[in-house]
């Protein structure tokens, strides 16, 4: 049986299903959300992020903070949240967020911002294919 994530989405990066139909607004099922995952953590690999790194998540719409961190998690490293007020997460060297969010965050973490026209780019030409164990380093 298949779950569907659903929350009301502003800026959700526009894919189709494997069927080719679109993916509802809001919606995201079992299927597109590993593919989108595995697409973030092919980018949090290429930027240094290793298994056991502690990624901080900046995320305010739903649907992206999902896949944010079913993205850390699949590379074996650890999702920690930003408190409302803060400006960082405590020993996160690598984090995830959006333009909205940015300028209150910390420069001592190396940000990835998902809405980002280059790494929007990036994210569609890179392999929505299951992570392969030669992609990921071990945990030191």
């Amino acid at each position: 049986m298949s779950t569907l994530v659903t929350a009301p989405a502003t800026n959700v990066i526009p894919m189709r299903s494997r069927s080719g139909s679109p993916v509802a607004a809001g919606h995201l099922a079992d299927a597109d959300l590993d593919r989108w995952a595995n697409r973030l953590a092919r980018l949090l690999l290429t930027r240094g992020a290793d298994a056991g790194d502690r990624i901080a998540l900046a995320v305010d719409p739903r649907i992206e903070s999902i896949v944010a961190e079913a993205a850390i998690r699949k590379i074996g490293a650890i999702p920690v949240s930003v408190i409302e007020g803060s400006s960082t997460a405590l020993g996160a060297g690598f984090g995830i967020t959006t333009k909205a969010r940015r300028g209150e965050l910390a420069d001592v973490t190396d940000w990835l911002v998902l809405d980002d026209r280059s790494t929007l780019q990036r994210y569609l030409v890179t392999s929505d294919a299951p992570l392969m164990a030669t992609e990921l380093r071990a945990v030191s």
